[in-house]
């Protein structure tokens, strides 16, 4: 008898390891925590100021630390918080008050407390993956202020991978609901009086303060990637985007053309801020295409069409060219081409009447064409060799761009960004 219960033993034993030996392995979504170090410095120079009615100085400098930590859950769920901010001090918003100088001039940035800010983020994101891997489920908060706004936004997506995960969709809606805290420009506010305002007649702008401070956006976007051939994978991508509300900026000068100039020192005063209408509905297409050349070349396209009912249609191209520099070193050579019409309500300074309901002369919404030149290198090691503490240096990024807009806008934008991984 004790014989046959070993045998009984054994045979259970051997069924059950056999029974776990089928069991399908799962790997990890995100295997250990991840630390992205992000930096980059930004610094543009124009003269078609929007805070001045489209002319003035258009200097700028944004400095911009970003954290973003990525920590998994367990084998199926990831925690990502992104947080950072953004300082920058900008002649333009200076002049919102520029009598804080002896002589005023759009051309000269003011020291006053609008010359400088910054808007702070933070960002929590979720992602619940199957078991499988085919499904991905995303839920996301974004959370920012500066001095003059604040922006709540939630969203959540969905991602299914078939075909062999050959083939991918997914599907995402986002909603902000953001309020403006206006600063006015100074010569609007209800205080302001000043006896050296020199001009025909009496200084009587047609501004009244807006009653609506909410502006609301919502985005549906749909996504389908396919991986084409072996060295080919293609995407496309299609956006509603939905906003409303107070759209206009408070502290954008217009100035008509029908209407007596007035001027302290150098500094001519408005005739009232931009007007827009309080709704906007936008619809950019686009895709991807990226090709493997080599193992040492590969090519990465992106083309998007753009269109709202402002007026403004826009065309968007963008190559880059990877090439490796043996196993860890990688550079890029990067160029993006941009032009749009104008938005039906855009006119330069005095070009614009006081009888019409919406006006705007702020250039970013005006008839231009861009180009961006950049090159960048990455270094990246799959085995994370170098350590700092308890974390493994996996990839290193630094990018440098030229950006120029046929209105004169210059910009000099440079990227870094340091990933590590526990260990």
């Amino acid at each position: 008898m004790k014989k046959y219960l070993v045998i009984f033993i054994c045979a259970f034993y051997t069924i059950g390891n056999a029974q776990d030996t089928t069991q399908t392995y799962k790997k990890r979504v995100l295997e250990s925590a991840e630390v992205d170090i992000l930096f980059s410095y930004y610094k543009q120079d124009g003269d078609h100021a929007a805070v001045t009615g489209g002319e003035g100085t258009e200097e700028l400098t944004d400095i911009t630390p970003t954290i973003v930590v990525s920590l998994p859950l367990n084998d199926d769920d990831v925690l990502t918080v992104d947080a950072g901010i953004s300082a920058y001090t900008s002649a333009s918003s200076s002049n919102i008050n520029p009598f804080d100088t002896q002589n005023p001039s759009p051309w000269i940035s003011s020291s006053g407390a609008s010359s400088s800010d910054a808007l702070v983020h933070f960002n929590p994101s979720y992602s619940h993956s199957s078991d499988n891997r085919n499904n991905i489920w995303t839920a996301n908060l974004n959370v920012s202020a500066e001095y003059d706004y604040f922006s709540i936004g939630f969203g959540g997506g969905y991602t299914h991978l078939f075909n062999e995960k050959n083939s991918e969709f997914g599907i995402k809606a986002q909603a902000y609901i953001d309020k403006w805290n206006p600063q006015y420009p100074v010569e609007f506010r209800s205080w302001f009086n000043r006896p050296d305002i020199v001009g025909d007649g009496t200084y009587t702008p047609s501004f009244a303060e807006f009653d609506n401070l909410n502006r609301n956006s919502y985005s549906l976007s749909f996504s389908f990637s396919q991986i084409l051939t072996k060295k080919m994978q293609g995407s496309l991508f299609f956006d509603l985007v939905m906003q409303d509300g107070l759209l206009s900026t408070p502290h954008q000068r217009v100035y008509f053309a029908d209407v007596n100039d007035f001027f302290v020192g150098d500094f001519q005063l408005g005739d009232d801020v931009e007007q827009l209408p309080d709704s906007r509905f936008k619809v950019p297409i686009g895709g991807r295409l990226n090709y493997y050349l080599n193992d040492i070349f590969t090519i990465r396209t992106y083309y998007r069409y753009y269109f709202d009912d402002w007026g403004i249609n826009s065309h968007t191209a963008n190559i880059e060219v990877p090439i490796k520099l043996g196993d860890k070193f990688t550079v890029y050579p990067m160029y993006r081409f941009y032009n749009q019409t104008a938005a039906d309500y855009f006119a330069p300074k005095e070009q614009h009447l006081s009888t019409e309901e919406f006006y705007t002369s702020d250039y970013d919404l005006s008839d231009f064409d861009s180009h961006q030149y950049g090159l960048g290198i990455s270094y990246k090691d799959i085995f994370t060799s170098t350590r700092i503490w308890k974390f493994g240096l996996k990839s290193v990024d630094l990018r440098f761009n030229q950006y120029s807009r046929s209105d004169g806008l210059d910009a000099f934008i440079v990227g870094f960004g340091i990933k590590f991984v526990q260990q």
